[in-house]
């Protein structure tokens, strides 16, 4: 069965779909060994719990066989992989003596299910889409195209979480219709507002038009954390004392039961055995009205609401306001929080928020991307040359591509002269950045973490690395890629440069050597440099 493939890799549970070319539909898969049913919704959709285990023996487990050998309270258990990456987290578990990296793991994890779905479906000259977060770097996407070339997939494309989840829809969606995509994960939460291409419009190959969208940091996992820290503290327990080191990871785990019990249930009782003679057992129950007082307390709604405010703002700057919105589609499985429904239902009307397909329309979607509906999209992020500013007395930034930019751009958005510093100089470079909002950050925050024995913690991150996450210096490691050969002269205008934005959303640079004339990189993407 031939077919192409689309997967959502997701913090908390990952979904691959494929497009069934005879029925032109996209539909989910099952990968026996690995996948489940959900326990978040009564939907019938196989997923595959986002979760790596490691034997001492070597031996790997990933997604329900982790959860049917009754290994996911392990501390050789890795989970939150794709919130890690994007983050750039820091992050280690210590596993049989080696440290192993949330990049690492999670290409064990992605590599495993590429390699299963291969042999359920013939992938042999077809193509995968994955998708990616609407505030997702750079960097996380290019980590994706390289667990991609090495489990040998033979082509592949990226496409936007709520641009698939409006694809994935299907059967709500009509052409010449605008809806707002919002997208609740276990790592992320996006809005996005879609208008769906006219059939006259769609003759062009395009079908649907991106008309806003904005992403937040806060996921399912953010809800864990918060319930987590809430429980600690009803027992007048800290997250750094050794005794609770020993029970964290099975306590996360309850933490994201009790999430999910109380989307259905009005009650969530927690019976939590310690091993500890002292302090034996953590008994606590949550109602609904508890939780959501816990979610009002760390200002969910409010996020959610600025989510929302934020993605309509940039489409009524083309032209499109919140009446002209023909339903809400929710996606996610903490998008299946009754009071996160509430929230939308209450600006927006009950008769036009939508729940049906909360965890498989993304990867829908992505399969139905890849099989030739294509996208009208533009960039989240700017893209930035940094400089020496000496009024500033320190470093300042170069927009060379604003974000909101149309991409695959048909023509270089910014062109610029490197110069040599100085006489002899053989190597010249550009500092360039992806820079998300710039915003003043002057409180510290904590992120939930585990260390490398493989117990949860709370970490404190300050606004500085707060600061330091919303700016990725993309060619770190080759700042000086530009080859003078001859040598260069100070002051030299001695290469021109220029930007582009290709099909994957990628930065790319295309770099001549005035002097000789020779071509030193063609559209080349950024992130690739060495």
């Amino acid at each position: 069965m031939a077919g192409r493939l689309g997967i959502d890799f997701g913090t908390s549970n990952t979904v691959v779909a494929h497009w069934d070319a005879q029925q032109k539909l996209s539909i989910p898969i099952s990968i026996p060994e690995y996948s489940a049913i959900s326990r978040i919704t009564q939907e019938d959709v196989a997923i595959i719990p986002s979760l790596i285990h490691y034997e001492i023996d070597g031996r790997i487990w990933i997604g329900d066989q982790v959860i049917k050998k009754d290994l996911v309270r392990s501390n050789q258990t890795f989970r939150w992989m794709k919130r890690y990456i994007s983050n750039r987290s820091p992050v280690r578990v210590g596993i049989n003596g080696k440290e192993i990296t949330p990049y690492q793991a999670g290409e064990d994890f992605l590599s495993a299910v590429l390699v299963s779905a291969a042999q359920e479906i013939d992938l042999a000259n077809e193509e995968v889409g994955f998708s990616v977060p609407v505030e997702a770097y750079e960097h996380y996407e290019n980590w994706l195209v390289t667990v991609a070339e090495k489990a040998g997939m033979p082509r592949f494309r990226l496409i936007d979480e709520p641009s698939a989840a409006a694809l994935g829809y299907g059967a709500h969606i009509q052409p010449g219709n605008v809806y707002l995509i919002f997208d609740f994960g276990g790592g992320t939460m996006h809005a996005s507002v879609i208008l769906i291409e006219s059939e006259q419009s769609a003759a062009t190959g395009r079908r649907c038009r991106v008309l806003g969208k904005a992403g937040k940091d806060i996921g399912g996992t953010t809800i864990d954390q918060w319930i987590f820290q809430d429980i600690l503290k009803r027992n007048r327990l800290y997250d750094s004392d050794p005794m609770v080191r020993n029970f964290s990871t099975h306590l996360i785990v309850e933490c994201q039961r009790i999430k999910e019990e109380l989307s259905k249930a009005p009650v969530s009782a927690l019976h939590l055995e310690t091993g500890n003679a002292n302090y034996p057992a953590i008994d606590c129950t949550y109602t609904t009205t508890e939780l959501e007082a816990l979610l009002d307390e760390n200002e969910l709604y409010t996020a959610i609401n600025q989510l929302i405010r934020s993605s309509l703002s940039i489409a009524a700057e083309r032209g499109y306001r919140e009446e002209n919105i023909q339903a809400v589609l929710m996606v996610g499985g903490s998008s299946q929080i009754p009071s996160v429904q509430r929230t939308l239902r209450q600006q927006f009307g009950r008769d036009r928020v939508m729940t049906d397909r909360p965890l498989d329309a993304v990867a829908r979607g992505a399969a139905a991307f890849v099989a030739g509906i294509d996208f009208y999209d533009h960039i989240q992020h700017d893209y930035a040359v940094r400089f020496i500013n000496p009024d500033k007395g320190g470093y300042d930034y170069k927009i060379v591509v604003q974000k909101g930019t149309v991409y695959p751009t048909p023509q270089p958005v910014t062109r610029l002269i490197a110069k040599a510093s100085y006489d002899g100089q053989q190597q010249l470079g550009l500092a360039i950045f992806e820079m998300g909002e710039q915003v003043a950050r002057t409180q510290l925050t904590t992120e939930l973490v585990f260390d490398p024995s493989g117990s949860a913690r709370l970490s404190y991150v300050t606004p500085q690395a707060q600061e330091d996450r919303s700016l990725f210096w993309m060619n770190e490691h080759s700042p000086t890629f530009l080859p003078a050969n001859p040598p260069a002269v100070q002051g030299e205008a001695r290469f021109e440069v220029e930007f582009n934005i290709d099909y994957n959303k990628r930065l790319t640079v295309t770099a001549r050597d005035i002097q000789t004339g020779q071509l030193i990189y063609n559209d080349y993407p950024v992130v690739k440099l060495i």
